[in-house]
Parts: structure tokens; sequence; C-alpha cells
């Protein structure tokens, strides 16, 4: 309930200053399980993705969204609650195991998942290689796969940004379902693994339009952040 009554407030608040728009809103299914795997790019996706959907989508979430103290911490829950986040360790190991149960069981009670297989936000505005957990997650729930594409939000608020940018309309598209059922029963196969997870990567590079680059977010971030710090300890000091 706390969920539509966050959306009925948000929904006309930001239709009215930043005037979304939305592609393929039909290719989601009204009924049934269903994962939409899309690109990440800016704190604004949790804001408008599910905007023009009638039906809740449910995303996991770090569980650090939760654990905060005080007035920040009680906020921080409340709206990534109302936004449909549920909790889980991103430790890795046996916490991904974890994050999975989650998943199937969210998918089992006929629910929409969202999931961001890059794992984090792009800090360039650049597509990232998929982290396999999506695939796997499809092949054992046995669902469709939705690709799911934010447009604009990057510009329009990139991470670091604390408030986002007027004037930059932001669209979401959704492409048309995958359906993987030919590898049904080889979940555990590595290399179908990734190659699912590739195809829907693929898909999201040809809605969004991003260019791809084949190496995880994370990693990118890492070498960007040493690549700016040894440009930085280059520069001669002023004075």
């Amino acid at each position: 309930m706390f969920y539509w009554v966050v959306k009925a407030i948000l929904w006309p608040f930001l239709h009215f200053v930043f005037r979304p728009w939305a592609e393929g809103v039909d290719n989601v299914p009204r009924k049934g399980p269903v994962i939409l795997a899309g690109n990440h790019l800016s704190f604004a996706d949790h804001f408008f993705g599910a905007l023009f959907l009638p039906r809740k989508v449910i995303s996991l979430g770090k569980s650090d969204y939760f654990t905060g103290r005080g007035i920040k911490g009680a906020l921080s829950r409340a709206f990534f609650s109302g936004v449909g986040t549920v909790p889980i360790d991103r430790s890795g190991g046996k916490a991904s195991e974890a994050a999975l149960r989650t998943g199937k069981r969210i998918l089992g009670e006929g629910q929409v998942l969202a999931i961001y297989p890059e794992g984090t936000r792009s800090h360039d505005g650049r597509l990232y290689k998929g982290k396999t957990g999506v695939a796997r997650l499809a092949l054992e729930a046995r669902v469709p796969v939705i690709p799911w594409a934010m447009v604009n939000t990057f510009e329009m608020m990139p991470p670091g940004r604390p408030l986002p940018k007027l004037g930059i309309r932001p669209g979401v598209k959704f492409g048309k379902p995958l359906d993987f059922s030919r590898y049904y029963g080889m979940e555990e196969d590595r290399l179908v693994l990734r190659a699912v997870t590739d195809e829907i990567m693929y898909a999201l590079m040809e809605l969004s339009g991003q260019e791809y680059v084949d190496k995880y977010a994370a990693s990118a971030k890492v070498e960007a952040a040493r690549a700016a710090r040894e440009a930085a300890k280059g520069k001669p000091r002023r004075g």
C-alpha cells in the first residue's frame, strides 16, 4: 500500500516538472512474473523507471539503505520502501545466493522484479558488462526478461550530483520480452549464463543507444578513479 501512496504523490509532481516519457509499456505483461533488466545511469532511475507501469515493481537494493540511524536513516528507509526496494546483503558469496533466493521468491509470487545487471551505476554514461546473476535467476525461475532502458537520466542527474537538472526530459523504453526457455535446466552452465547475459545486454544497448564497454562497471570505476588521481599528481602546482 505504501508503494502506491508514494507513487500517487510522486507521479503528478514528476510529470509536471520533468515531463517524462515512455515507449513500449505494453511489452510488460499485466500479470505474471517477469524480470525487468535495466541499465543503471543515475539515482533518478529509482524515480522514473516504474512510473508508467500499472504494476508494482520490486527491486533488490543493498541493506545499507535500510540500516541508517536518525532522521536521515528513517528517510532513506521510507524512500526505498516507497519505491519498492527489498534489502539484501550484496557482499558476495553466500550473500549472492541469498539474493537469488529472494529474487526467486518475489517471482514465485507472480511479481515484477527489476534488476540492474551492471551491478552499479555507470560513472560515464556508457553501458558495461552484465553480471550473470540475472541469467541464472531467469533460468531458475523460468520467467521472461524484458530489457528496460533509461534514457537521459545520466545527463539529468549523473552520479555525484545531489539534485537533477531541469530542462532534460527523462525517458524509459521497454523492449520485447526475451524468451530463454531453450536454456531451461542449464542454469549451472557458465557458458550458457554468459550467453544469456550478453543477449540481455545487447538488447539493452540497442534499446538505449549507449556505447557498450566489455568490462565490469565496478572495475571501470576503480580504473577511472586511479587515472584521475595520477593525472592530478602530474599537474604542476600553482603559485
